[in-house]
């Protein structure tokens, strides 16, 4: 062997295994950085303290705050959309978060944190236009448990006292709140989730179902059996067809039209055997393409001028830029998902992408989809629905 292959040798061997070092180092570090802590102590939340709340009627907490908008139309033209809430909705809202919380366990204290707060408002706060506004702080599973989880290297939280809190929180909003009125489940995410035990255990086939007015499962699934609109993972409860439907469900995910789910993906994806999942588009019940009322919070991940070319400044809280974005429930290959597309022409002077996929390392993951903005995306048509929801349920309530 020369002394050059020798040496070329040595440095390779060298490399390689500071290369080894290095990923045992940051494997340490990957381990102790993401693993989530111990939980603190389980004891059972009193919902009777409104403190444990993250929105109450009459309070000034996130589902009071601003609700404007400007609506940009496609020549560029702003017009200021102001919000006014109904002084005495004839029903309620009852919302569960998605997997927000920060906090370094695998499981979220129960306290009220920024994170909290603010997707509360953007995804919720606008219901409250039209029906009383419920949310519970709940101790959901972590950012930090569900990374560790998908990296082999912790739990992914206790599910257990994750649904011990929103079902407590439900027995208090009966006993407590309800007094007889028709209410509207909402959940996003792991919230849907949650929010779907719910009724499986606590509402269906009991007699709170007959205050059900609908429950909106988004960015989460239902399953049905093939050509069936029962019989899967509800036993009574059907996919929402007509605004004034009383007692039905809405579920989709929403991906790009032109990156459907992959295979094996994490949302979107038929269940097989026998099974189909459900998607209802809130802007289309009945199925085909429509053009959806999107909202959006105007300075998350942008500046409040970064809505149209040329730059405008927008000073609302939220900025919805009508017939740019229609949906459509797509069943191609194994997949069942609402399909988004954008509609901008040449000379369209608003932004050409609204964003919403999880980006990891400047790459967008397929299998999440648009799952970020799956509420904002058709928040205007889910508000108008709950409306025709309510107003059918007080009409058929016994006089």
């Amino acid at each position: 062997m020369s002394g050059r292959v020798r040496r070329v040798r040595v440095v390779l061997l060298s490399g390689l295994m500071a290369l080894v070092l290095l990923c045992a180092v940051m494997g340490i570090f990957i381990h102790h950085r993401l693993r989530p802590e111990p939980n603190p102590i389980e004891t059972r939340a009193d919902f009777g303290n409104e403190a444990n709340w993250v929105c109450l009627p009459g309070r000034a907490d996130s589902c009071a705050d601003n609700l404007d908008a400007t609506a940009i139309a496609a020549d560029g033209t702003l017009q200021h959309l102001a919000v006014t809430r109904q002084a005495d909705p004839p029903i309620d809202c009852f919302y569960v978060y998605p997997t927000v919380s920060r906090d370094p366990t695998a499981n979220a204290r129960l306290v009220l944190t920024d994170e909290v707060a603010f997707v509360a408002y953007v995804q919720f706060a606008r219901f409250g236009t039209v029906c009383r506004p419920y949310a519970p702080l709940y101790r959901q599973t972590t950012l930090r448990a569900l990374r560790a989880s998908a990296l082999g290297i912790g739990p992914a939280g206790d599910r257990e006292l994750a649904f011990g809190d929103v079902r407590n929180a439900w027995e208090t909003y009966l006993a407590r709140y309800n007094k007889g009125r028709g209410v509207v489940l909402i959940g996003h995410s792991q919230g849907s989730r949650l929010l779907k035990r719910l009724v499986q255990e606590e509402i269906e086939g009991k007699a709170v179902q007959a205050h059900l007015v609908s429950v909106m499962l988004l960015g989460n699934s239902v399953a049905v059996p093939v050509g069936r609109d029962t019989g899967g993972d509800f036993h009574s409860i059907k996919p929402c067809t007509a605004p004034a439907q009383i007692g039905c469900a809405i579920a989709y995910s929403s991906f790009r039209a032109n990156a459907p789910p992959p295979k094996h993906s994490r949302y979107g994806n038929d269940p097989g055997d026998g099974m189909t999942l459900v998607c209802t588009n809130p802007a289309a019940l009945r199925g085909g393409t429509a053009v959806l009322e999107s909202y959006f919070p105007t300075h998350v991940g942008r500046r409040g001028n970064d809505w149209t070319d040329p730059p405008e400044d927008i000073t609302t809280p939220f900025v919805t830029v009508p017939g740019l974005i229609s949906g459509q429930c797509v069943h191609s290959g194994g997949n069942t998902y609402l399909s988004i597309s954008t509609n901008g022409r040449p000379g369209d002077k608003r932004l050409g992408d609204v964003g919403g996929d999880v980006i990891v390392f400047g790459h967008a993951l397929p299998d999440w989809g648009l799952h970020i903005i799956d509420v904002a995306l058709t928040q205007g048509d889910l508000v108008k629905l709950v409306r025709a929801e309510g107003a059918a349920f007080v009409a058929a309530a016994p006089k």
